[in-house]
Formats: structure tokens, sequence, C-alpha cells
């Protein structure tokens, strides 16, 4: 018995097994750590120039993304290449390295090209600005002899003789702006098949998106056949199909879900969407509820249909005493740039854009039809720029937050509009206000992102942190400021928001160009609307607020506190410039300081103090 009993200790396999069944598994994580670190690849390993290595530390960036490390080897073996990814994955970088490391100039002396080497063909201005922007700095910073140029269809014939002239070595522009300088001989076709090495079709979806079909259709032709292509896009359609066929010759084919070896996600699992179900009348109400109890993390962008839906939000928001601006396809080119470069820089945290593509449609389908009946030209509206699009080809950076003011028309547009925010796989998030006239584009989203069984990326769920109790608690406010917003109200303020964007873009732009400093004081947030906001509105009294909206709104503060204030100097920078430069002699004062005053006496032994006081001031 003595014996069995020493036995049994012995004999009990059960939470070994276990903990070999934990280690097994820590094991396993820890192996497939160490093969995901192996398989990554520096700059170094990918072929890239040490000088363009040296320039993306100095611009902060160490790593490639996983259609970095795929597609640019490929472009340097001189293949052409499709790379599918959605936005924010690096696609830019991806064509830029490569393009420009073939293009430098060789120790020996080249000879003389005729025209441009390198295509970069952008569906916008924006767009043609930002990578423009990016090429030059890692030109500048590679110390490289390369001459790149951006056009737009915009600039007068001798502005573009004059940019053309030398030529470039890589020309960004639009395909339509490329079609005109072909036409008015500014460009040879001859010239181009002799000299053109590499195209790039950047945003390729949205160049057939914005019409400039037949423009590419034209410029083909030209495209000698030798000519390196490449081809990025964020989503795959017949159309872009077909442009494949058309330029490319035996692409390699990447998609970002065989890059990265995991499902393919239609947006980023990094970004946390939310929906929110309620009526188009309280759609004010749900969106001042989320802005002004702190519910969502800043900086945000805010989507509407329509131009007087966002100029509507503005003045509503005004009254509550909330500063935004506005980015439309009516304001003029280089107010759309200043808006984008202030607000990247932090110098607000509310941007409400317009998604037209709606109106662009319907106004070139009705141009047609009221060339005829005009009617006075002071209630004609102004012209929308279609080359022009919120939703794809801008770089919006630091965007925590995208709300869905208004839904998209289609399911593709919600997936542009979402990947404003947690780009370069950063975190991000976004709220839908859906209304019951809504619900079936919503379900068709839901459908594209996939089922709620299948995993948990991708899906929509509910707005848990706003109760019922804290939007009834602001209702009574809301709607009676939103009766003060009427349609009048809204159609003043759009024209009044115009005159000054037109001002500020063509009157100053010739002393903004000997004064770039000044552009700092041009504020795109400025109120609208005619009288100012009453000092009850601006605040919400914690009376009115339930005790989880106050943890919520708590947790969202402490969030972007652990998240840093993100706020730019810029400004503040700015005004300190202006303090220093002010007279000196004029902040003397014959009186001395408040507090040593009272009276005249105050205290035997203040003098000595001093030494003191200045001691402290320095601490400070």
């Amino acid at each position: 018995m003595a014996k069995k009993n020493k036995q049994r200790p012995s004999e009990d396999p059960k939470p070994s097994q276990e903990e070999e069944e934990i280690k097994q598994e820590e094991k396993q994580k820890e192996e497939d750590a160490a093969e995901e670190e192996e398989e990554e690849k520096s700059f170094e390993e990918l072929g890239l120039d040490h000088r363009l290595i040296r320039a993306l530390l100095k611009k902060g960036v160490d790593k490639p993304f996983p259609i970095q490390q795929s597609a640019i080897p490929l472009i340097l073996q001189g293949k052409d290449v499709v790379a599918q990814a959605r936005t924010g994955t690096g696609k830019t970088f991806a064509y830029l390295l490569p393009l420009l490391q073939k293009l430098f100039p060789l120790d020996s002396g080249s000879k003389a090209r005729l025209a441009p080497a390198g295509f970069i063909l952008v569906p916008s201005r924006e767009l043609c600005q930002q990578v423009y922007k990016e090429a030059l700095s890692l030109i500048e910073l590679c110390r490289v002899q390369l001459k790149i140029v951006q056009l737009t269809s915009g600039m007068k014939t001798s502005d573009l003789r004059a940019a053309l002239a030398g030529p470039p070595d890589i020309l960004v522009t639009t395909p339509k702006c490329i079609r005109d300088c072909l036409s008015n001989g500014l460009l040879q076709p001859a010239s181009i098949r002799e000299s053109l090495e590499i195209v790039v079709l950047d945003e390729a979806d949205l160049l057939l998106q914005f019409g400039f079909g037949d423009d590419l259709k034209a410029l083909t032709p030209v495209i000698p056949r030798r000519c390196q292509c490449l081809l990025m896009s964020a989503t795959s359609s017949p159309d872009v199909d077909q442009l494949k066929k058309q330029i490319l010759h035996t692409p390699v084919i990447l998609t970002l879900s065989e890059v990265e070896d995991v499902k393919d996600e239609v947006i980023s699992k990094n970004v946390q969407q939310f929906w929110i179900s309620c009526s188009a009348s309280d759609k004010l109400l749900y969106c001042l509820a989320l802005l002004k109890l702190e519910l969502v993390l800043k900086k945000i962008l805010i989507f509407t249909n329509t131009i007087d839906a966002g100029f509507r939000l503005k003045l509503f928001f005004e009254k509550f005493g909330i500063k935004s601006a506005i980015l439309n396809a009516e304001l003029p080119q280089n107010s759309r740039l200043h808006i984008l470069e202030e607000f990247n820089a932090g110098l607000f945290d509310y941007l409400i854009a317009t998604d037209d593509i709606q109106t662009k449609e319907k106004e070139q389908a009705n141009g047609d039809k009221h060339v005829d009946s005009r009617k006075s030209r002071k209630h004609s509206k102004a012209k929308l720029d279609s080359e022009f699009g919120v939703v794809r080809g801008i770089d919006f950076k630091n965007v925590h937050t995208v709300i869905n003011f208004d839904m998209p028309s289609t399911a593709t547009g919600y997936v542009h509009r979402i990947g404003r925010t947690g780009r370069a796989y950063s975190a991000g998030a976004s709220v839908s206000l859906v209304s019951p006239d809504e619900m079936e584009i919503f379900e068709e989203i839901k459908s594209l992102l996939g089922d709620e069984e299948e995993g948990d990326t991708n899906i929509i769920a509910p707005f848990s942190l706003l109760t019922k109790d804290a939007v009834e608690s602001l209702r009574y406010r809301a709607e009676d400021v939103a009766r003060s917003v009427t349609k009048i109200a809204v159609r003043e303020s759009r024209a009044q928001d115009l005159r000054n964007e037109i001002l500020n873009s063509e009157k100053l732009k010739a002393h903004f160009e000997v004064n770039p400093r000044d552009l700092d004081l041009l504020k795109h947030d400025k109120v609208l609307s005619k009288g100012p906001a009453a000092p009850h509105l601006r605040d919400v009294p914690d009376y009115l607020l339930d005790q989880k909206t106050r943890d919520a709104s708590k947790m969202v503060k402490l969030t972007r506190a652990a998240m840093g204030d993100g706020k730019s100097s810029r400004r503040q920078g700015s005004k300190r410039k202006f303090r220093k430069n002010r007279d000196p002699l004029k902040t003397f004062s014959a009186e001395g300081p408040k507090r040593g005053r009272k009276d005249g006496i105050k205290g035997e032994g203040k003098g000595t103090d001093f030494t003191n006081n200045s001691k402290k001031q320095k601490s400070v």
C-alpha cells in the first residue's frame, strides 16, 4: 500500500500536458515572429541606390512597406508592373524610388534628350502637387542633377513652353495636359518616342473615372514599345483591365493580399468602423453630439455629398463655437492646396469635405439640356473643377476620425472615404450616420466588407459611446439653431467664402510668392455667420451629461493625451516672431508691476526678493 501511495503523485499527466501545449504555442509564436523578421527586407537588399537610402533616412523612412518590397526589385529589373493596393500602403514610393534610380545621370556624359524620360500621369492637380513635392525633396536630398516639372491644364501656353524648355527629365501632369501639349506642338511625338523610358499611371482607376480615357487613348500611339509602364490602382475594374492591355506588355500583377500573404482586406484592420442609425433631420444633432461631447479623436474629416450641405454644417457648427474649414471643387486651386497644407499642419481640427462626384455627373448630363436656357448670371453657380476629387488622390495626414455625414452613393466610395484614415498602417476610426433612406447602400457596403461570421475585421459596429440620453439633452438647442440656418444663409455664406478664397488665391498670389511666411496669417476656418455664437451654446453643462457619456469623453481625452497633443507650433511660432519684431522700447513702462504697487508701499523687504524672483522665472 505504501508503494502504491508513493507512485500516485507521479501519475498526474493532465497539468503537464496543458503546460506543454502553452509552451508549444509560445514557441510557435516566437518562430513565426522570427520568420516575419527574416522575411522583411531592407532598402539595401531591394537594390536601392545608397543616395536614395540616405534621403529616406533623412525623411524618417527606414523600412519598406510590403508593396514596396515586391514592386521595387521588379521595376529595377525593367518589368512592367501592376500594383493594386488600398490607399495609404506606400504605392507612391513603390514606383517613385526605382523611377528616380533608373533616371539618375551616369558618370559618363549621357546623350541629350529631346523630351522627358519619365511621365507620371495623375488624375488631379492636388495629387500632381504632392507627387512633385515628394520627388523634388528626394532629388534634393540625393544631390543629383535631375529636373522635374509639374504641368496642369490651367497653365498658359507660354508657361508650358518655358517649363518644357530643356527639356525636363521627369514630367508630372494629367493626361489631358499631355494631350494639349501634343496638339499645340509643345511636345513632339518623334521626340517622345526617342526619349521616353518609363510611364507611370498613378490611381489608374481614378484616371478613368475622371474622364481621361480618351486622353490616354490619344497618348498610347506615342509611347514606344520599349518603354517600361507601371500602373498603380486601389481597385480593379473592367476599364482598368482594358487599360492594362492597351499600354502594358506582359505585366507582373501585384496585389496587397498576395504580397502580405493574408486575406485581402478591403479596409485596413487598424481602422475601427462604427455607424449610427438616425433620421436625416437628426444628422446635425448627432454630429454635434460627437464633436461637442468629444467622443471622437481629432483631427476629423467630415464628408458631405453636396456643397450646400457642407456650408450648412459649417454654419451650424459656428453657432456652437466650433470652427471648421470647407474643401470642395468650387474653390480655386491655390486655396485648396493651402487648406490642405494648413489641415495637415494641424492648424484646425475639423475639415468638411464635399464628395461631389454625383454633382459633377449631373452637371455634365444636364449641361447640353440647358445650353439655350441661360438665366441671369447673378444666380449662376461657379464651375466645378473636373480634375478635383476629395475622396481620392489627396494625402490627408494624421486624420484620426472620418465622419460620413452623408453616405456615399457607392460601396467603393465608402472604401475610398475610410481610406483617408489609417494610412501607413496607423490607427484610425470612422463613424457613419445612416438614415432610413440610406439603408440600401449601407447593406451593400456591409456585403462588400464581408460577413460577421468570417471574422471581426472590416465589421461596422454600432457606436455605443453615444447614448440616447446624451443626444436628447442637446436636441432642444440643436433644433433651435438648425432652424436659423436657412437656405438663404447658406447661399450667402457660400458666395462670401468663394469671394474670400478667390481674393486670397489671385490678388495676393504675387505677394505670397515674395513673402511666403505671410501665408500663416491666412485662415480658412474663419466664421461666416453674421452674428457671434451665443456664449451659453459654446459649452455643454455637466448636468446635461449622464455618467456613461462623461466616462466615454474622459477615455477619449486620455487616448488623445497618450497619443500626443498633435497641435502644430507653426502658428504659435509665427506669433512669437511677430512679438520679437515689435519695438522693444514700447514694452517698457514707467510704472512698476501691479503686484508691488499697491498703495505705493507694501513690505519693506520686497527689494531683497528681486534675485529670487528672477531665479524662479528662469527655472520656469
